[in-house]
C-alpha cells in the first residue's frame, strides 16, 4: 500500500461505519462515537502513513561506476548512490542488465576524451535494459519494455535516466549483451561505410583493429553490399576468426608493413579506409588511397600507451598530426572524413534512421554482434585491461548482475594477491636502493682510502721536519 492511499482507505472505513450503523438493531442507549483517544490514535497514523514514501525515496540504492580521478584502472570504482533518480518530462528511468565497453572509455579514464564531464562522474555510452518508470510526455514507451540506451554518459550504473529518444527497442531474439555490444558500434561503422563512404558494390575497405567492436561491426556490415573486398589488420591469433567473420585479406599489423601487403593485392589502392589510429596511420591511409577514394578517421587510438596518460605518445600524435591542403585534395580525387559520434548526440534522427536499418539487419540475420567476454562491475578493472592490451576479440560486456560469493572470494583473493605482489615488488626495488646506496658508500669509502693514505704519508713527512726544527 502506498503513503497516498493508506489515508483515503482509513478514511472510507470510518464513513462505512457511520453509515452501517443505523441498519443495526436499535438500541436504548445512544449511537456510539469513536471516543477521542482513538481519533487520536487515526489521526496520528494519517501523517505516518503519508510520510511512508519518503523513507522509501532515501533509501533507494543502486550501484554504480565512478571515475574518480584520471589515471590508471583503479580510478575507475564501484560505489554504492542514495536516493531514486528524478524523471523529467520526456524520460524513462532504465533498470540496466548490461553495459558496453568503448576505447572511448579507455580515453576518457586517461583524461584523452573530451564528451565526458570532468570527475567524479560515471562513465558509460551504451547499456540494455528494462524500463521501470516513464515520465510525463512519453508516449512511445511503456514500464516493462526491453530496451538498449544510447548515451553521452552515465550509463555505467545499476539504474540510468536517459531521454526516451536515446532508447531503441530490442528485437525478438536478442540478449541483453548483445543489446548493449550494438549500439555504439554499429551505428559508428554504418554512418562510416554507408553517409561517408557511400558503399557500393566491388570496392575495397580497409579496416583497421578487425578484430575489435567497430571491426567486426564494419566487416559485417561490408559483406550486406555485394562483392566488397575487406583488407582488416589484426594480430596473428585473430586472423582466423576474422576471416571466418568475413575479413577478405587478413594483414598482421605487427609483423608486417600493412601498406606493402595492400600494395600487393591493389596496387592501385582502396576505395574506402577507416581509421581509428590517427597520427602517422592517417599519412599512409591517405596515401593509399585510389582516386575517388574516401579516408574516414574517428579516434586517436595512438595516444593510447599504457594505464596512465603517455605524454610522449601523445605529442608524438599530435606531432604526426595529418593536414592537407584543399588544392590538394582537388588533384588528388580524394575526400578526408572525421566522424564522432560523441558530438551526434543531438542528431536523434539521424541516429535513429541508421539504427532502425541496423536493426533490420539484425532481424534479417545479415550482422550479429560478437561478445568477447562479460564482466561484473567489480571487475571493470581487468576488463579494462583487457581492452585495452588488444586481447579481446568482439565486444567485452559489463554486466550489472551482482558478483557470487565465491566469485567474490576469488576476486578478493587475486586483488590479495596484486597487493602482495605490489608490495615485494616495493621491497624489492627498497632492497635494490638501498644495496645501490651501499655499493655507493663502499665505492666512496675506496675513493677516500687513497686520499687518508696520501694525507698520512703527508704527515709522516711533516713529522721529521718538526723534530728538526
Amino acid at each position: 500500500m502506498s503513503g497516498e492511499d493508506a489515508p483515503a482507505q482509513q478514511q472510507n472505513a470510518v464513513d462505512q461505519k457511520q453509515e452501517t450503523k443505523p441498519t443495526e438493531e436499535p438500541k436504548t442507549e445512544p449511537p456510539k462515537t469513536e471516543s477521542p483517544p482513538a481519533a487520536a490514535a487515526e489521526a496520528a497514523a494519517t501523517p505516518a502513513a503519508t510520510t511512508e514514501k519518503v523513507p522509501e525515496e532515501e533509501t533507494f540504492t543502486y550501484r554504480a561506476l565512478v571515475l574518480t580521478g584520471y589515471g590508471g584502472y583503479d580510478k575507475v570504482k564501484l560505489q554504492v548512490k542514495k536516493g531514486k533518480p528524478t524523471l523529467k518530462a520526456g524520460e524513462v528511468l532504465v533498470r540496466v542488465k548490461a553495459c558496453g565497453l568503448n576505447f572511448a572509455d579507455l580515453m576518457a579514464r586517461q583524461g584523452l576524451y573530451d564528451r565526458l564531464p570532468s570527475p567524479p562522474v560515471t562513465p558509460g555510452m551504451e547499456c540494455s535494459g528494462v524500463v521501470e518508470a516513464v515520465g510525463e510526455e512519453v508516449t512511445d514507451r511503456k514500464v516493462g519494455d526491453k530496451v538498449m540506451v544510447l548515451n553521452r554518459f552515465g550509463l555505467w550504473q545499476e539504474v540510468a535516466v536517459v531521454p526516451a529518444n536515446h532508447t531503441f527497442l530490442i528485437p525478438e531474439g536478442m540478449s541483453f549483451e548483445e543489446a548493449a555490444a550494438l549500439p555504439v558500434n554499429y551505428i559508428t561503422a554504418y554512418m562510416m561505410l554507408f553517409d561517408f563512404g557511400n558503399l557500393r558494390p566491388n570496392q575495397n575497405v580497409l579496416v583497421h583493429a578487425a578484430a575489435g567492436g567497430v571491426g567486426i561491426a564494419a566487416t559485417q556490415l561490408c559483406k550486406t553490399v555485394k562483392d566488397v573486398t575487406v583488407f582488416g589488420t589484426a594480430s596473428a591469433s585473430k586472423h582466423e576468426t576474422i576471416t571466418q567473420g568475413g575479413v577478405t585479406h587478413a594483414i598482421d599489423y605487427r609483423t608486417k608493413d600493412y601498406v606493402e601487403e595492400v600494395r600487393k593485392i591493389s596496387p592501385k589502392g582502396l576505395d574506402i579506409i577507416l581509421d581509428p589510429l590517427g597520427g602517422s596511420d592517417t599519412h599512409k591511409a591517405y596515401n593509399l588511397l585510389k582516386p575517388m577514394g574516401k579516408l574516414i578517421t574517428y579516434g586517436a587510438a595512438n595516444m593510447l600507451a599504457g594505464q596512465k596518460k603517455n605524454l610522449l605518445a601523445v605529442a608524438k600524435n599530435w606531432y604526426h598530426q595529418f593536414s592537407i591542403h584543399t588544392l590538394s585534395l582537388i588533384q588528388g580525387n580524394k575526400s578526408v572524413c572525421g566522424f564522432h559520434l560523441g558530438y551526434l548526440d543531438g542528431e536523434t534522427e539521424l541516429i535513429t534512421e541508421a539504427m532502425n536499418t541496423i536493426l533490420d539487419f539484425y532481424k534479417e540475420g545479415k550482422i550479429k554482434p560478437r561478445i568477447d567476454s562479460t564482466w561484473h562491475l567489480e571487475q571493470v578493472g581487468d576488463a579494462m585491461r583487457k581492452m585495452q592490451e588488444r586481447n579481446n576479440i568482439g565486444k567485452v560486456i559489463l554486466t550489472t548482475e551482482p558478483m557470487p560469493e565465491e566469485e567474490k572470494k576469488e576476486e578478493t583473493k587475486k586483488e590479495d594477491k596484486k597487493e602482495d605482489k605490489k608490495k615485494e615488488d616495493k621491497k624489492k626495488d627498497d632492497k635494490k636502493k638501498d644495496d645501490a646506496k651501499k655499493e655507493e658508500k663502499k665505492d666512496d669509502k675506496k675513493k677516500e682510502e687513497p686520499k687518508k693514505e696520501e694525507k698520512k704519508e703527508e704527515e709522516n713527512k711533516e713529522e721529521p721536519k718538526k723534530e728538526e726544527k
